[in-house]
Protein backbone atom coordinates (compact mmCIF):
# COMPACT_ATOMS: atom_id res chain seq x y z
CA UNK A 1 0.00 0.00 0.00
CA UNK A 2 1.61 2.64 -0.80
CA UNK A 3 1.18 6.83 1.23
CA UNK A 4 -1.38 8.15 -1.03
CA UNK A 5 -3.64 4.83 -0.39
CA UNK A 6 -2.80 4.83 3.64
CA UNK A 7 -4.13 8.61 3.20
CA UNK A 8 -7.48 7.93 1.06
CA UNK A 9 -7.92 4.87 3.41
CA UNK A 10 -7.66 6.63 6.63
CA UNK A 11 -9.47 9.85 5.63
CA UNK A 12 -12.57 7.61 4.27
CA UNK A 13 -12.54 6.06 7.88
CA UNK A 14 -12.54 8.82 9.64
CA UNK A 15 -15.16 10.47 6.81
CA UNK A 16 -17.46 6.92 8.30
CA UNK A 17 -17.07 7.23 11.81
CA UNK A 18 -17.73 11.30 11.71
CA UNK A 19 -20.85 10.35 9.81
CA UNK A 20 -22.00 7.66 11.83
CA UNK A 21 -21.89 9.32 14.85
CA UNK A 22 -23.52 12.34 13.46
CA UNK A 23 -26.55 10.01 12.74
CA UNK A 24 -25.89 8.33 16.24
CA UNK A 25 -26.76 12.00 17.31
CA UNK A 26 -29.91 12.40 15.03
CA UNK A 27 -31.43 8.36 16.05
CA UNK A 28 -30.94 9.68 19.36
CA UNK A 29 -32.58 13.12 19.35
CA UNK A 30 -36.03 11.49 17.46
CA UNK A 31 -35.84 8.35 19.60
CA UNK A 32 -35.95 10.49 22.68
CA UNK A 33 -38.11 13.09 21.64
CA UNK A 34 -41.93 11.76 22.23
CA UNK A 35 -43.57 11.12 18.62
CA UNK A 36 -40.55 12.06 16.60
CA UNK A 37 -39.11 9.07 14.10
CA UNK A 38 -36.03 8.73 12.54
CA UNK A 39 -37.92 8.68 9.31
CA UNK A 40 -38.51 12.89 9.87
CA UNK A 41 -34.68 13.54 10.07
CA UNK A 42 -33.78 11.10 7.23
CA UNK A 43 -36.35 12.60 4.75
CA UNK A 44 -35.18 16.37 6.13
CA UNK A 45 -31.44 15.26 5.32
CA UNK A 46 -32.40 13.72 2.07
CA UNK A 47 -33.79 17.13 1.23
CA UNK A 48 -31.09 18.80 1.80
CA UNK A 49 -28.58 15.91 0.65
CA UNK A 50 -27.09 17.85 -2.55
CA UNK A 51 -25.66 20.78 -0.43
CA UNK A 52 -23.67 18.32 1.54
CA UNK A 53 -20.13 18.36 0.58
CA UNK A 54 -20.03 14.54 0.49
CA UNK A 55 -19.60 11.22 -0.56
CA UNK A 56 -23.55 10.03 -0.93
CA UNK A 57 -22.21 6.97 0.79
CA UNK A 58 -21.84 8.80 3.31
CA UNK A 59 -24.98 10.11 4.18
CA UNK A 60 -26.65 7.37 3.89
CA UNK A 61 -24.79 5.72 6.56
CA UNK A 62 -25.83 8.42 8.93
CA UNK A 63 -29.52 8.13 7.21
CA UNK A 64 -29.25 4.36 8.38
CA UNK A 65 -27.17 4.59 11.74
CA UNK A 66 -29.52 7.04 13.01
CA UNK A 67 -32.66 4.97 12.07
CA UNK A 68 -31.43 1.91 13.59
CA UNK A 69 -29.86 4.09 16.83
CA UNK A 70 -34.13 5.59 17.04
CA UNK A 71 -34.90 1.64 17.57
CA UNK A 72 -32.89 1.66 20.41
CA UNK A 73 -34.30 4.51 22.41
CA UNK A 74 -37.79 4.93 20.95
CA UNK A 75 -38.52 2.90 24.27
CA UNK A 76 -37.35 5.62 26.29
CA UNK A 77 -40.43 8.13 26.15
CA UNK A 78 -42.80 5.47 25.55
CA UNK A 79 -42.05 3.84 29.11
CA UNK A 80 -41.59 7.45 30.83
CA UNK A 81 -44.14 9.72 28.96
CA UNK A 82 -46.56 7.08 27.89
CA UNK A 83 -45.81 8.59 24.07
CA UNK A 84 -44.99 5.71 22.09
CA UNK A 85 -42.88 5.73 18.24
CA UNK A 86 -45.10 4.53 15.72
CA UNK A 87 -43.30 1.35 15.61
CA UNK A 88 -43.49 0.72 19.51
CA UNK A 89 -47.17 1.92 20.09
CA UNK A 90 -48.23 -1.78 20.97
CA UNK A 91 -46.12 -2.19 23.61
CA UNK A 92 -47.28 0.76 25.36
CA UNK A 93 -49.29 -0.78 28.47
CA UNK A 94 -46.93 -3.98 29.14
CA UNK A 95 -44.09 -1.39 29.59
CA UNK A 96 -45.85 0.63 31.59
CA UNK A 97 -47.04 -1.59 33.86
CA UNK A 98 -43.32 -2.57 34.68
CA UNK A 99 -43.03 0.72 35.25
CA UNK A 100 -45.52 1.18 37.87
CA UNK A 101 -43.98 -2.35 39.68
CA UNK A 102 -40.71 -0.38 39.65
CA UNK A 103 -39.06 -2.50 37.02
CA UNK A 104 -38.87 0.33 34.31
CA UNK A 105 -34.74 -0.25 34.32
CA UNK A 106 -35.54 -3.69 33.62
CA UNK A 107 -37.26 -2.54 30.80
CA UNK A 108 -35.16 -0.68 29.30
CA UNK A 109 -32.56 -3.08 29.53
CA UNK A 110 -34.96 -6.48 27.85
CA UNK A 111 -35.69 -3.87 25.10
CA UNK A 112 -32.02 -3.17 24.33
CA UNK A 113 -31.58 -6.53 24.35
CA UNK A 114 -34.66 -7.50 22.36
CA UNK A 115 -32.87 -4.95 19.93
CA UNK A 116 -29.37 -6.40 20.21
CA UNK A 117 -30.30 -9.91 19.62
CA UNK A 118 -32.64 -9.38 16.89
CA UNK A 119 -29.27 -7.60 14.84
CA UNK A 120 -27.35 -10.42 15.83
CA UNK A 121 -29.89 -12.79 14.28
CA UNK A 122 -31.13 -10.69 11.20
CA UNK A 123 -27.37 -10.66 9.74
CA UNK A 124 -26.38 -13.66 9.55
CA UNK A 125 -30.13 -14.99 8.45
CA UNK A 126 -30.50 -12.01 6.00
CA UNK A 127 -28.90 -13.43 3.13
CA UNK A 128 -30.75 -16.94 3.27
CA UNK A 129 -33.91 -15.02 4.16
CA UNK A 130 -33.67 -12.52 1.64
CA UNK A 131 -33.23 -15.09 -1.23
CA UNK A 132 -36.80 -16.85 0.48
CA UNK A 133 -38.21 -13.85 0.65
CA UNK A 134 -37.76 -12.94 -3.29
CA UNK A 135 -39.21 -16.59 -3.98
CA UNK A 136 -42.01 -16.56 -1.75
CA UNK A 137 -43.22 -13.13 -2.06
CA UNK A 138 -45.89 -12.62 -4.57
CA UNK A 139 -47.88 -15.78 -2.68
CA UNK A 140 -47.42 -13.81 0.79
CA UNK A 141 -48.49 -10.31 -0.27
CA UNK A 142 -51.36 -12.20 -2.31
CA UNK A 143 -52.81 -13.89 0.93
CA UNK A 144 -51.46 -11.21 3.91
CA UNK A 145 -54.68 -10.60 4.40
CA UNK A 146 -55.61 -14.14 5.56
CA UNK A 147 -52.55 -13.89 8.08
CA UNK A 148 -53.45 -10.42 9.39
CA UNK A 149 -57.12 -11.61 9.50
CA UNK A 150 -55.94 -14.75 11.96
CA UNK A 151 -53.76 -12.49 14.19
CA UNK A 152 -57.06 -9.94 14.57
CA UNK A 153 -59.07 -13.27 15.53
CA UNK A 154 -56.45 -14.60 17.97
CA UNK A 155 -55.98 -10.83 19.94
CA UNK A 156 -59.81 -10.67 19.91
CA UNK A 157 -60.80 -14.08 21.52
CA UNK A 158 -58.00 -14.20 24.18
CA UNK A 159 -59.40 -11.39 25.90
CA UNK A 160 -60.46 -11.97 29.16
CA UNK A 161 -64.86 -11.71 29.05
CA UNK A 162 -67.15 -10.66 26.88
CA UNK A 163 -67.12 -7.19 27.71
CA UNK A 164 -63.77 -7.18 26.99
CA UNK A 165 -63.98 -9.04 23.29
CA UNK A 166 -66.89 -6.49 22.25
CA UNK A 167 -64.50 -3.77 23.36
CA UNK A 168 -61.86 -5.01 21.33
CA UNK A 169 -63.67 -5.47 18.01
CA UNK A 170 -65.06 -2.28 18.75
CA UNK A 171 -61.92 -0.51 19.39
CA UNK A 172 -60.34 -2.24 16.07
CA UNK A 173 -63.35 -1.27 13.73
CA UNK A 174 -63.12 2.70 14.61
CA UNK A 175 -59.54 2.50 14.30
CA UNK A 176 -59.50 0.69 10.90
CA UNK A 177 -62.32 3.25 9.77
CA UNK A 178 -59.92 6.06 10.92
CA UNK A 179 -57.04 4.61 8.86
CA UNK A 180 -59.04 3.63 6.11
CA UNK A 181 -60.19 7.45 5.82
CA UNK A 182 -56.80 9.00 6.64
CA UNK A 183 -53.89 6.81 5.84
CA UNK A 184 -53.61 7.82 1.98
CA UNK A 185 -53.94 11.57 2.82
CA UNK A 186 -51.53 14.15 1.95
CA UNK A 187 -52.14 16.87 3.37
CA UNK A 188 -50.22 20.77 3.31
CA UNK A 189 -47.81 21.00 6.19
CA UNK A 190 -45.19 23.57 7.35
CA UNK A 191 -42.77 20.47 7.11
CA UNK A 192 -42.84 18.10 4.34
CA UNK A 193 -40.83 14.91 5.84
CA UNK A 194 -43.64 13.61 7.98
CA UNK A 195 -47.36 10.87 7.73
CA UNK A 196 -50.25 10.56 8.75
CA UNK A 197 -48.84 8.12 10.98
CA UNK A 198 -47.97 10.71 13.41
CA UNK A 199 -50.60 12.15 14.37
CA UNK A 200 -52.46 8.57 14.26
CA UNK A 201 -50.38 6.63 17.01
CA UNK A 202 -49.47 9.55 19.06
CA UNK A 203 -53.50 10.32 19.38
CA UNK A 204 -54.33 6.43 19.74
CA UNK A 205 -51.57 5.72 22.15
CA UNK A 206 -49.86 7.90 23.51
CA UNK A 207 -52.16 11.27 24.35
CA UNK A 208 -55.10 8.52 26.21
CA UNK A 209 -51.85 7.23 28.83
CA UNK A 210 -50.71 10.96 29.45
CA UNK A 211 -54.70 12.29 29.71
CA UNK A 212 -55.39 9.15 32.41
CA UNK A 213 -52.21 9.98 33.67
CA UNK A 214 -53.14 13.06 34.92
CA UNK A 215 -53.21 13.68 38.66
CA UNK A 216 -51.55 10.27 38.99
CA UNK A 217 -48.49 9.95 41.37
CA UNK A 218 -46.41 9.65 37.88
CA UNK A 219 -43.26 7.56 37.15
CA UNK A 220 -42.46 6.13 41.14
CA UNK A 221 -39.22 4.71 42.37
CA UNK A 222 -37.40 2.54 40.01
CA UNK A 223 -36.14 -0.82 41.63
CA UNK A 224 -32.47 -2.70 40.50
CA UNK A 225 -32.04 -3.32 36.65
CA UNK A 226 -31.53 -6.99 36.89
CA UNK A 227 -33.62 -9.13 34.24
CA UNK A 228 -35.85 -11.45 35.63
CA UNK A 229 -36.84 -13.23 31.84
CA UNK A 230 -35.43 -16.59 31.35
CA UNK A 231 -33.04 -16.37 28.99
CA UNK A 232 -34.00 -19.30 26.64
CA UNK A 233 -37.67 -17.49 26.84
CA UNK A 234 -35.68 -13.52 25.92
CA UNK A 235 -33.66 -15.67 23.53
CA UNK A 236 -36.66 -17.15 21.21
CA UNK A 237 -38.87 -14.34 21.94
CA UNK A 238 -36.24 -11.44 20.36
CA UNK A 239 -35.40 -14.23 17.50
CA UNK A 240 -39.10 -14.32 16.64
CA UNK A 241 -39.79 -10.76 16.63
CA UNK A 242 -36.43 -10.96 14.24
CA UNK A 243 -38.25 -12.71 11.55
CA UNK A 244 -41.43 -10.97 12.06
CA UNK A 245 -39.25 -7.93 11.52
CA UNK A 246 -38.17 -9.33 8.53
CA UNK A 247 -41.16 -10.79 7.04
CA UNK A 248 -42.56 -7.24 6.54
CA UNK A 249 -39.49 -5.45 5.66
CA UNK A 250 -40.54 -7.25 2.08
CA UNK A 251 -43.59 -6.45 2.08
CA UNK A 252 -44.74 -3.01 0.77
CA UNK A 253 -46.93 -0.74 2.98
CA UNK A 254 -46.42 -3.05 6.02
CA UNK A 255 -44.40 -1.34 9.02
CA UNK A 256 -42.64 -2.28 12.27
CA UNK A 257 -45.93 -1.92 13.98
CA UNK A 258 -47.40 -4.88 12.22
CA UNK A 259 -44.43 -7.15 13.03
CA UNK A 260 -44.61 -6.10 16.42
CA UNK A 261 -48.39 -7.32 16.14
CA UNK A 262 -46.84 -10.69 14.15
CA UNK A 263 -44.78 -11.47 16.84
CA UNK A 264 -47.47 -11.60 19.53
CA UNK A 265 -48.11 -15.36 19.19
CA UNK A 266 -44.31 -16.09 20.54
CA UNK A 267 -44.88 -14.08 23.24
CA UNK A 268 -44.94 -16.19 26.68
CA UNK A 269 -47.67 -16.71 28.37
CA UNK A 270 -45.94 -17.04 31.38
CA UNK A 271 -43.97 -13.17 31.47
CA UNK A 272 -46.52 -11.59 29.06
CA UNK A 273 -45.28 -8.17 29.87
CA UNK A 274 -41.63 -8.50 29.38
CA UNK A 275 -42.14 -10.57 26.06
CA UNK A 276 -44.05 -8.23 24.71
CA UNK A 277 -41.27 -5.24 24.97
CA UNK A 278 -38.46 -8.09 24.10
CA UNK A 279 -40.81 -9.07 20.74
CA UNK A 280 -41.48 -5.49 19.66
CA UNK A 281 -38.31 -4.17 20.18
CA UNK A 282 -36.40 -7.39 18.41
CA UNK A 283 -39.06 -6.68 15.31
CA UNK A 284 -39.10 -2.52 15.50
CA UNK A 285 -35.02 -2.82 14.97
CA UNK A 286 -35.03 -6.03 12.42
CA UNK A 287 -37.01 -4.52 10.22
CA UNK A 288 -34.59 -1.41 9.44
CA UNK A 289 -32.11 -4.67 8.93
CA UNK A 290 -34.02 -6.48 6.55
CA UNK A 291 -35.63 -3.43 4.44
CA UNK A 292 -31.68 -2.41 3.55
CA UNK A 293 -31.50 -6.37 2.12
CA UNK A 294 -35.12 -5.75 0.52
CA UNK A 295 -33.78 -2.50 -0.94
CA UNK A 296 -30.72 -4.04 -2.20
CA UNK A 297 -32.33 -7.53 -3.52
CA UNK A 298 -35.82 -5.86 -4.72
CA UNK A 299 -34.90 -2.27 -5.58
CA UNK A 300 -37.76 -0.89 -3.68
CA UNK A 301 -37.32 1.40 -0.16
CA UNK A 302 -39.83 -0.20 2.46
CA UNK A 303 -39.21 1.96 4.97
CA UNK A 304 -39.08 6.01 5.39
CA UNK A 305 -35.35 5.75 6.15
CA UNK A 306 -34.88 3.53 2.94
CA UNK A 307 -37.12 6.02 0.99
CA UNK A 308 -33.94 8.74 1.83
CA UNK A 309 -31.82 6.45 0.96
CA UNK A 310 -32.56 5.40 -2.49
CA UNK A 311 -33.89 8.95 -2.91
CA UNK A 312 -30.66 10.76 -1.98
CA UNK A 313 -28.42 8.09 -4.77
CA UNK A 314 -26.88 6.48 -2.01
CA UNK A 315 -24.66 3.17 -3.33
CA UNK A 316 -25.75 -0.05 -2.35
CA UNK A 317 -22.07 -1.09 -1.03
CA UNK A 318 -23.65 -3.73 1.63
CA UNK A 319 -20.31 -4.14 3.75
CA UNK A 320 -19.86 -0.21 4.31
CA UNK A 321 -23.96 0.03 5.53
CA UNK A 322 -23.57 -3.06 7.46
CA UNK A 323 -20.89 -1.76 9.30
CA UNK A 324 -23.03 1.23 9.93
CA UNK A 325 -25.96 -0.74 11.47
CA UNK A 326 -23.54 -2.76 13.46
CA UNK A 327 -21.33 0.38 15.07
CA UNK A 328 -25.64 1.92 15.57
CA UNK A 329 -27.01 -1.42 17.47
CA UNK A 330 -23.55 -1.18 19.47
CA UNK A 331 -24.29 2.83 20.47
CA UNK A 332 -27.90 1.91 21.08
CA UNK A 333 -27.33 -0.23 23.38
CA UNK A 334 -25.22 1.57 25.92
CA UNK A 335 -27.20 4.48 25.04
CA UNK A 336 -30.52 2.95 26.06
CA UNK A 337 -28.85 2.45 30.14
CA UNK A 338 -26.86 5.37 30.32
CA UNK A 339 -29.66 7.64 29.17
CA UNK A 340 -33.06 5.53 30.07
CA UNK A 341 -32.14 5.42 33.90
CA UNK A 342 -31.89 9.05 33.76
CA UNK A 343 -35.09 9.60 31.57
CA UNK A 344 -36.69 7.61 34.14
CA UNK A 345 -35.06 9.41 36.95
CA UNK A 346 -36.40 13.28 35.53
CA UNK A 347 -39.70 12.14 34.96
CA UNK A 348 -40.23 10.73 38.16
CA UNK A 349 -39.08 14.26 40.16
CA UNK A 350 -41.62 16.41 37.92
CA UNK A 351 -44.97 17.05 38.67
CA UNK A 352 -46.18 14.65 36.12
CA UNK A 353 -49.75 16.70 35.46
CA UNK A 354 -48.08 19.61 34.37
CA UNK A 355 -45.25 17.55 31.60
CA UNK A 356 -48.07 15.59 30.69
CA UNK A 357 -49.92 19.16 29.51
CA UNK A 358 -46.42 19.97 28.24
CA UNK A 359 -46.12 16.89 25.99
CA UNK A 360 -49.82 16.91 24.60
CA UNK A 361 -49.23 20.06 23.82
CA UNK A 362 -45.98 19.06 21.79
CA UNK A 363 -47.59 16.76 20.14
CA UNK A 364 -50.23 19.11 18.86
CA UNK A 365 -47.27 20.80 17.65
CA UNK A 366 -45.65 17.89 15.95
CA UNK A 367 -48.98 16.79 14.48
CA UNK A 368 -49.35 20.20 12.88
CA UNK A 369 -45.59 20.91 11.74
CA UNK A 370 -45.64 17.14 9.82
CA UNK A 371 -49.40 17.35 8.78
CA UNK A 372 -51.01 20.89 8.99
CA UNK A 373 -54.23 21.51 10.03
CA UNK A 374 -56.03 18.26 9.59
CA UNK A 375 -53.60 16.18 11.55
CA UNK A 376 -54.16 18.01 14.42
CA UNK A 377 -57.62 17.39 13.78
CA UNK A 378 -56.73 13.49 13.22
CA UNK A 379 -54.52 13.39 16.64
CA UNK A 380 -57.92 15.25 18.45
CA UNK A 381 -59.92 12.08 16.97
CA UNK A 382 -57.49 9.67 17.66
CA UNK A 383 -57.34 10.61 21.05
CA UNK A 384 -60.49 10.08 21.48
CA UNK A 385 -60.78 6.56 20.36
CA UNK A 386 -57.79 5.98 22.14
CA UNK A 387 -59.91 6.17 25.34
CA UNK A 388 -62.15 3.03 24.54
CA UNK A 389 -60.67 0.00 24.82
CA UNK A 390 -60.10 0.87 28.85
CA UNK A 391 -63.84 1.52 29.21
CA UNK A 392 -64.14 -2.10 28.19
CA UNK A 393 -61.48 -3.59 29.74
CA UNK A 394 -59.68 -4.32 26.57
CA UNK A 395 -56.27 -4.22 25.26
CA UNK A 396 -55.12 -1.53 23.40
CA UNK A 397 -53.19 -3.87 20.98
CA UNK A 398 -56.85 -3.64 19.17
CA UNK A 399 -55.92 0.31 17.93
CA UNK A 400 -53.29 -1.34 15.91
CA UNK A 401 -56.29 -2.08 13.61
CA UNK A 402 -55.72 1.36 12.25
CA UNK A 403 -52.65 -0.28 10.01
CA UNK A 404 -54.23 -3.90 9.92
CA UNK A 405 -57.60 -3.08 9.12
CA UNK A 406 -56.90 -0.88 6.03
CA UNK A 407 -54.29 -4.11 4.60
CA UNK A 408 -56.73 -6.34 5.04
CA UNK A 409 -59.37 -4.78 2.78
CA UNK A 410 -57.28 -3.88 0.03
Amino acid sequence: MTWLQAVVDASGLLAFVGFALGGVALGTASGLVPGLHANNFALLLAATAASIPADPLFVGVAMLTAGVVHTFLDIVPMLSLGVPDATMAISALPGHRLVLEGRGREALRLSAVGSGLAVAVALPLAVPITWAMTHAYPFVRAHLWVVLGGVVCLLVVTESSTEAIVGGLLSFGLAAALGWVTLDVTPEAPLGAGSMLTPLLTGLFGAPILIEAMGGGGVPPQADAKLTMARRDLGLTAGAGSIAGAIVGYLPGISAAIASVLALPAVSNDDPDRGFIVATSGANTANTVFALFALVALGTPRTGVMVAVDSTGVPLDVPVLLAAVILGAACGTLLVVVLGDRYLLTVGRADYTRVSLVVLTFLCLLSFAFTGLFGVLVFAASTVVGLVPPRFGARRVHLMGVLIGPLIVQ
